[in-house]
């Protein structure tokens, strides 16, 4: 075999330990019983501590500088290049510090479980101290290896090319503009009238309801299933892809367009390019361009008055609710469009949801960057709570800031690819709009021609190209975060 041949095999065999290891997160978040958690914390580590081994084997440095002189086509030169990035983001780290990261990150994940419920900030905190403490040395170790401030070392592992300086001018324009444009739809709102369906709603429902949109959005069972978790999420494989969701009775649109924005991140997973299967330029380009999928899906498509004329016949039916006003689709499209400050992320509507990724991304950057300790997270996110959205979360750390899983595992860096696949949606549908008749489409129930432009244009691309390649080639420029703006605009106050 050629040395890129031999990378090839290696990095295949990589990917099916992480195959494993990806199953074994599912279950452990929405199958394991209680007491199976500390033996499979310690699999867990024991398996990331082998693939780390794996991606750091002495022989791949050689096999790297001779495939760099090899004739390669175009493609393989990418995925030479991919597999050479994930080489030099893990050679850096030592095996001590996988492992004890592996291990805290588990126990705080577990723990906060229980914890958040019980608004326990005191033994959360002591778990979390743990997880910063270790994520800190991963950023200072990665800093000195790229030459990164040491958050931007962490950010590029989601977002590649992205950093601080680009961040803090893009959510300074948003801080600009979003509170005045708050205060504008929720005067306009003010006017309409919204009644507000009326549970409860069995579970069993809501789910056939969520597997039915599953359907519409053409979702593969054949390489997937949905289960329930505490936190939502979609993990997995693109040739098994396991998405959760949590119920709640008295709301069935919450779990409804929680399905749907991880039935995005999951479309795009199958969607994903066989010919590079198991291979680092096979996989999503970035968490940016992954959440642009999911927000494509749950903001941009399912929410519009077209979708919902889809879906409220369904709901009406399963519900029983055929007669019931507020179950018409113009009520839900009202209902579904609400602007209002709250609590929760994962539940905020697409207005108010920028402030809440804002605020996560200043303090984890601070708290990486050692301007402030964990101890300072609960007043500092009640202070920026009430900045930004007016809301007070004082003692209320269950809706506060226990109510990410993300930090729990010290997943640092994340959050800003949230708002920046907010800003690739509307870009992305903005460049669909020249082509095609989106609402139209939409009302004929015909989305095969939006998931086809999408599989063309981003899912098909993998990681073969970069960021900023990718969105120029399907839009024709750059992240432009006008087209966020002008679609929060013409949604909520035309």
């Amino acid at each position: 075999m050629s040395n890129y041949q031999q990378l090839e095999k290696h990095f295949k065999k990589l990917a099916r330990f992480n195959h494993l290891g990806a199953m074994c997160g599912w279950d452990q978040a929405s199958m394991m019983p209680e007491g199976g958690n500390d033996a499979r914390s310690a699999a867990m580590a024991e398996l990331a501590v082998y693939t780390h081994q794996l991606l750091t084997d002495p022989k791949l440095e050689a096999l790297f500088t001779q495939a760099e002189s090899e004739q390669l086509s175009a493609g393989a030169l990418a995925s030479l290049r991919e597999m050479k990035s994930r080489w030099q983001q893990a050679t850096v780290l030592p095996e001590d510090l996988v492992e004890a990261q592996s291990k805290a990150g588990s126990v705080c994940e577990h723990a906060w479980r229980g914890q958040r419920k019980d608004n326990n900030w005191a033994d959360f905190q002591v778990n979390l101290e743990k997880v910063v403490d270790l994520s800190r040395q991963e950023a200072q170790i990665r800093a000195e290896a790229t030459g990164l401030s040491r958050y931007n070392a962490l950010v590029d592992l989601y977002e590649p090319g992205m950093t601080t300086e680009k961040l803090d001018a893009i959510f300074a324009d948003v801080k600009s503009w979003l509170p005045d444009l708050i205060q504008q739809i929720q005067k306009k709102q003010e006017s309409e009238s919204v009644l507000t369906p009326q549970g409860p709603f069995a579970i069993d429902k809501q789910k056939e309801l969520s597997l039915e949109m599953m359907k519409l959005l053409g979702f593969d069972f054949n390489h997937g299933r949905l289960d329930v978790s505490v936190h939502p999420f979609c993990g997995g494989v693109p040739t098994d892809v396991r998405m959760t969701t949590r119920y709640d009775e008295a709301d069935f649109t919450s779990a409804l367009m929680g399905v749907i924005h991880e039935t995005g991140h999951a479309r795009y997973e199958q969607g994903l390019p066989e010919e590079w299967a198991e291979l680092p330029a096979g996989e999503a380009r970035s968490m940016g361009i992954h959440e642009s999928q999911s927000l494509l899906f749950e903001m941009q498509l399912s929410r519009s008055p077209e979708f919902i004329k889809l879906l409220a016949p369904t709901a009406q039916s399963l519900f029983n609710r055929e007669d019931d006003p507020a179950f018409t689709a113009d009520n839900i499209t009202l209902f579904n469009t609400r602007v209002k400050p709250a609590f929760i992320r994962v539940d905020a509507d697409e207005v108010t949801y920028p402030a809440h990724i804002i605020l996560r991304y200043e303090i984890e950057r601070d708290l990486i960057e050692g301007k402030i300790e964990v101890a300072d997270i609960p007043s500092l996110w009640n202070q920026k709570m009430t900045e930004y959205l007016g809301v007070n979360t004082e003692g209320n750390y269950t809706d506060g800031c226990m109510q990410d899983i993300h930090w729990t595992d010290g997943s640092f860096g994340y959050f800003p690819s949230y708002t920046l696949g907010a800003m690739y949606a509307a870009q992305f549908m903005a460049a669909m709009r020249k082509e095609m008749d989106i609402e139209q489409l939409i009302s004929d129930n015909n989305l095969t021609p939006i998931f086809h432009w999408l599989k063309t244009n981003i899912w098909s691309k993998a990681s073969t190209l970069s960021t900023d390649e990718l969105v120029i080639q399907a839009t024709g420029e750059a992240l432009n975060p006008r087209y966020f703006k002008e679609h929060l605009e013409a949604r909520y106050l035309r």
